[in-house]
C-alpha cells in the first residue's frame, strides 16, 4: 500500500519562507517521479512542482518560478518542496504526488498516488 506523508505546512506571512516534506513508502515504481500539487478554495488542483528520480527533469508551473524549489533524497524515498517569498496566492492544500514520469505531473497535470495534504496559509 502507497503512504505519502508530508509535513511542513503552517501559516506564515507574505514573504516568509516554508518548507515542505514527502516520504513516500510502498512504492512499487522502479524510478519514480516526485511532485508537489496544491488546491486553493474554491479552486482546482494545480501543479506545483516535479522531479524525476535521477534529477535530468525538474518542472515549475509559472507562477511559482524563481520563489519555490524542489528537491529530493531518493535514500530515504522524500521530496522536499522550498517555498520563499511566499504570497497570499500561494495559500493552498499541498499535496505530495508520485508518478512513473514527471510528464504525468507536467503535462497531463495529474498523478498515480497522492498524499492526503498539507495546509499553507500566508497572510497580508
Amino acid at each position: 500500500q502507497v503512504q505519502l506523508e508530508e509535513s511542513g505546512g503552517g501559516v506564515v506571512q507574505a514573504g516568509g519562507s516554508l518548507r515542505l516534506s514527502c516520504t513516500a513508502s510502498g512504492v512499487t515504481l522502479s524510478t519514480p517521479a516526485m511532485g508537489w500539487f496544491r488546491q486553493a478554495p474554491g479552486k482546482e488542483r494545480e501543479f506545483v512542482a516535479t522531479h524525476s528520480w535521477g534529477g535530468s527533469r525538474v518542472r515549475y508551473a509559472e507562477s511559482v518560478k524563481g520563489r519555490f524549489t524542489i528537491d529530493r533524497e531518493n535514500a530515504k524515498n522524500t521530496a522536499y518542496l522550498q517555498m520563499n517569498n511566499l504570497q497570499p496566492e500561494d495559500t493552498a492544500v499541498y499535496y505530495c504526488a508520485v508518478a512513473r514520469d514527471t510528464r504525468v505531473h507536467s503535462e497531463e497535470k495529474r498523478s498515480d498516488y497522492w498524499g492526503h495534504g498539507t495546509q499553507v496559509t500566508v497572510s497580508s
